[in-house]
């Protein structure tokens, strides 16, 4: 039917989770609808458990970026300085994050009827190209240059301080975005990692990929300035910035490649797949579905487009009305942006469930 802003979504209105009756089409029976059910509550959860994650490492890299800095300038280390400029990226990555947040929310309008959804894969992929590779450089820059720099007397207990005070916060940050995707990923039966990688969700995928690269980065920051209080060899220090740097680089490439992938229109799980596709095969009007095309057009929101076989042999009006019926039905699951259904063409082969849903 015709493509329009989604109807105003109360909290009391939601369609009816996957039952066990007997759908229409092979491989039904084997499909777990608690599974299912488990699939589509987590994916149209609200943004909040993001929201204060980011804030957490927001609020964790700025206080750490204050110290580090406080730290190189009194130590003149030059992983010191590359962890500088990584906590300060990580609080401008934060930022743009949050940013991301609020945007990717706004209902949708006449001027996107998709809504905007795909604004916090655009500025999750400013954060990570601009603030990400902008510590890279940073962090290379002052390696290659301190590589032949000549020995001084330095004192980096101050700087040992702050790199076991700022790992404890970047820990519980890291710890509190691992938390939350694991929770997520128990609900579909995958692992934490498995579930940030492929998750809808950016701000989610960036936090956590930053808070393990600041982990990292603080161990690389530590064994480098240990190796050049014990061996007088600065080299130690100025390697140290530079496998911060790289890292900071491989994590910006990974995500701005991520959030490409969803702007570009990525296709949902084989779960998600099997929840919409039951729900259309269990809706008594429907007798079969002959095509069905899902992507992500924001964060926990999918655009739905499906070809379907009304059962009965019903006139073109009455048609129209139910599809109309059905279309809005699926509107008020908040997993659903927009949903368009047309008529299968005649003798069209039918879509069946899987007798196994694979996992993400």
């Amino acid at each position: 039917m015709s493509l329009k802003p989604p109807e105003t979504k109360s909290k009391d209105t939601t369609i009816a989770q996957p039952t066990t009756r007997i759908a229409r089409g092979a491989g039904m029976d084997s499909l777990d609808p608690n599974h299912v059910a488990n699939v589509a509550t987590d994916e149209s959860e609200p943004h909040s458990g993001s929201l204060t994650t980011v804030l957490i490492a927001v609020g964790a890299n700025l206080v750490i970026a204050i110290a580090k800095t406080v730290a190189a300038v009194m130590t003149g280390s030059a992983s010191m300085i590359a962890e500088s400029a990584h906590s300060w990226a990580d609080a401008g990555n934060g930022t743009l994050l949050i940013v991301a947040e609020k945007k990717a929310v706004k209902p949708a309008d006449s001027s996107h009827p998709l809504g905007y959804g795909k604004e916090s894969y655009v500025w999750s992929m400013i954060a990570a190209f601009g603030v990400f590779m902008a510590g890279s450089i940073v962090s290379i820059y002052t390696g290659i240059t301190e590589w032949n720099a000549a020995e001084s007397e330095t004192n980096y207990t101050i700087g040992f301080i702050i790199l076991a005070v700022a790992f404890v916060l970047e820990g519980f940050s890291l710890g509190q975005a691992y938390l939350q995707s694991k929770k997520h990923g128990e609900a579909i039966n995958v692992s934490a990692i498995g579930y940030v990688i492929n998750t809808s969700n950016p701000t989610l995928r960036g936090v956590f990929f930053e808070d393990l690269a600041a982990v990292i980065g603080l161990a690389v920051a530590a064994a480098s300035m240990g190796m050049h209080a014990y061996t007088g060899q600065p080299f130690w220090d100025a390697l140290g910035s530079i496998i911060v740097g790289i890292l900071l680089g491989a994590v910006a490439i990974f995500l701005i490649s991520r959030n490409r992938d969803f702007l570009v229109g990525y296709k949902v799980s084989e779960q998600i797949h099997g929840y919409a596709l039951s729900e259309l095969l269990n809706h008594a009007d429907i007798d079969s579905v002959s095509y069905l095309h899902l992507e992500w057009v924001g964060p926990k929101k999918i655009f739905m487009v499906a070809a379907v076989d009304i059962a009965g042999n019903q006139k073109e009006r009455e048609i129209a009305h139910k599809f109309e019926a059905i279309e809005n039905q699926f509107r008020k699951d908040p997993l659903f942006q927009e949903v368009i259904l047309t008529l299968s063409v005649p003798d069209a082969d039918v879509l069946t469930l899987p007798d196994i849903v694979t996992p993400l």
